[in-house]
């Protein structure tokens, strides 16, 4: 089945799904990415490993868990998360678009040996890509080296032929696909958050990335 005005294909099994106009008339401009049983899944996977250490500490809860016992912070946006344990190594990303307390959409992923970078940034770009087109809304990122390159320094380094004064811009294809993606969404603003202060979705973003930690997501 083609993707028509409410049909889509999910990103994670590949079936067709429906959703219904009304839902997709409350959020302008949004593709859904996932059926129902996969987000309700979580979108993926996880698998066993071993917790992170960001230098904060890292309860390693399960999606469920935070909901349970985290009530604060803002309830709408899109927020994202990303790790490596260690770093290098293996990593995890994910971010989920949440609209007054409900979850719209989410998705995360692992790669086996990576950067905790690299899944901040990746996080980041695939909340671009689910993001509505035509609500405003923000996207929170507990990486202020992220949103600092994103808000502050990438425009200076485009304009110097991507060059920067102090060496080679790391992460370079991962940073101008999401200063791209950003060029192109002026309803979406990025904003830091501040990680692991009982910010409920910035916890829940916490939690998808660090799903390949676990046995359940």
């Amino acid at each position: 089945m083609a993707e028509t005005n409410n049909a889509f294909r999910c990103r994670v099994c590949g079936t067709d799904f429906i959703v219904p106009k009304a839902t997709l008339d409350r959020f302008p401009g949004w593709r859904p990415t996932q059926c129902l049983p996969c987000r309700n899944r979580g979108g993926g996977k996880g698998r066993p490993g071993v917790a992170r250490d960001r230098g904060a500490p890292e309860l390693n809860l399960s999606v469920d868990e935070v909901l349970a016992r985290y009530t604060a912070g803002p309830d709408t946006g899109l927020f994202t998360d990303g790790s490596a344990s260690p770093n290098p190594g293996p990593g995890g990303w994910g971010v989920v678009y949440v609209a007054d307390g409900e979850i719209i959409d989410q998705l995360h992923g692992h790669e086996p040996h990576t950067t905790n970078n690299r899944m901040e940034l990746i996080a980041l770009i695939e909340a671009y890509k689910i993001g509505p087109a035509s609500v405003s809304l923000d996207v929170f990122s507990d990486s202020e080296l992220c949103v600092k390159t994103i808000n502050e320094w990438a425009p200076a380094w485009e304009a110097r032929g991507w060059r920067r004064k102090g060496g080679p811009i790391k992460n370079l294809e991962l940073v101008q696909e999401l200063y791209a993606l950003a060029q192109t969404r002026p309803n979406l603003t990025l904003r830091w958050i501040k990680a692991h202060d009982g910010s409920r979705w910035n916890e829940y973003a916490d939690a998808l990335a660090t799903a390949y930690c676990r046995q359940k997501l």
